[in-house]
């Protein structure tokens, strides 16, 4: 039985983007009018006997493209028009009759209950009638998810979701499958909640007709989570961290995120020898992605390593440099001279010498503070559980 929705519920509406789904339109629509008569359908250019369909229900409003443009693009009109009417929510239903309408009152009482959030529908990836290539498509873009906004979802690809419209993006860059992970990830970085609730799924092979196209929007759905992933390490997770730390003053953030975080010793010690490591080595201009992309990688704590990774702070250049070379010397037998100015023309007389070096006085560095960090970690946590 599913909760009751109280009458002060935000106004919602539900929409059924629709591309030649004429065997499932009918029902779905039906079930949909069972929950709600606020039903907006985008008909993406069917060619099927979708119009006719469509001119049985002249109460839903209806949007009508003349050719095929992409899912993205006709939720992207349908959420337009829902705004124009003065919703709060929309909730997205697919027209190949996978998802049950009886469903629509779980995702308006976890509103209710939990606040506004754009809410995906979890669908049971275990169930024998779900493809396989589903569940797989499902588990990459989880964790891609995860990794471009650090929210762990059990399922990012279902198309039964609740969107809070006044909250998301206005603008985006995708028009077709795609959009979906697009809309949850970049509404994640603006700061909408987004999770999941359980939801009931049907995949009848005999009706259902998916318009996925592996190479192609495979293709375009692994673009996107690239470009999604440079700007999450290039400018959202500094952003985030830079935020934090505002937000609580150095100190607390220090003491709170660092010192007193639920990581243990090892965890934070792995952090500080990642951050020193990429820190000093050569790969000036990639220092941040790198240490984030690790750091999230292994799971580490994010924090530490981006902080430790300063300390190619300008000041330190000198003597970094310096000391590469130095080491370097020891292994390709060249004598150690100081460039005049520190620009890629001068070490590129000693490349192969600073390389070397850096790449040892990083290891060297990184295992050093690595190690002391965890020895005072551990002290300071054992510190800490006796008082």
């Amino acid at each position: 039985m599913q909760p009751p929705v109280s009458e002060t519920a935000p106004r919602y509406c539900v929409i059924v983007p629709t591309y030649n789904n004429h065997k499932t339109l009918r029902r779905v629509l039906d079930s949909v009018l069972q929950q709600t008569g606020d039903i907006i359908v985008v008909n993406d250019g069917s060619t099927d006997s979708t119009p006719e369909i469509l001119a049985n229900y002249p109460q839903i409003t209806q949007i009508h493209f003349p050719q095929n443009q992409g899912k993205g693009k006709a939720l992207r009109e349908g959420f337009k028009k829902a705004l124009e009417l003065g919703y709060d929510y929309a909730l997205t239903i697919d027209s190949d009759g996978q998802h049950f309408a009886s469903d629509i009152p779980a995702f308006l009482a976890s509103i209710q209950t939990d606040g506004p959030a754009l809410i995906i529908g979890s669908r049971n990836m275990a169930h024998e009638s779900v493809p396989g290539k589903s569940s797989f498509g499902n588990k990459f873009s989880n964790f891609w998810f995860w990794f471009e906004t650090g929210i762990r979802l059990t399922d990012t690809q279902s198309g039964f979701r609740l969107y809070p419209l006044r909250l998301m993006p206005q603008k985006y860059m995708t028009n077709k499958f795609e959009f979906e992970i697009e809309v949850i990830v970049r509404s994640a970085w603006k700061g909408v909640p987004v999770r999941n609730i359980p939801i009931e799924v049907l995949y009848d092979p005999s009706e259902r007709v998916s318009h996925f196209r592996p190479f192609k929007d495979f293709t375009r759905i692994s673009i996107l989570n690239t470009v999604l992933v440079t700007i999450a390490l290039l400018y959202i997770k500094p952003r985030d961290l830079l935020r934090n730390i505002q937000k609580k003053g150095f100190k607390r953030f220090f003491l709170e995120n660092i010192l007193e975080s639920n990581d243990s010793p090892r965890t934070k010690a792995l952090s500080i020898a990642l951050g020193v490591f990429i820190g000093i080595s050569p790969l000036w201009g990639l220092h941040t992605v790198l240490v984030l992309f690790l750091a999230v990688l292994f799971r580490l704590n994010k924090s530490i390593a981006w902080g430790f990774s300063n300390v190619s702070i300008p000041p330190m250049i000198p003597l970094l440099v310096y000391g590469s070379l130095k080491i370097g010397g020891l292994f390709t037998g060249q004598q150690t001279v100081m460039p005049d100015a520190f620009t890629w023309a001068a070490l590129q007389e000693n490349l192969l010498q600073y390389l070397i070096g850096s790449f040892v006085l990083a290891t060297i560095a990184a295992v050093i503070f690595g190690t002391a960090g965890y020895l005072l970690l551990t002290f300071f946590s054992t510190f800490r559980h006796k008082k």
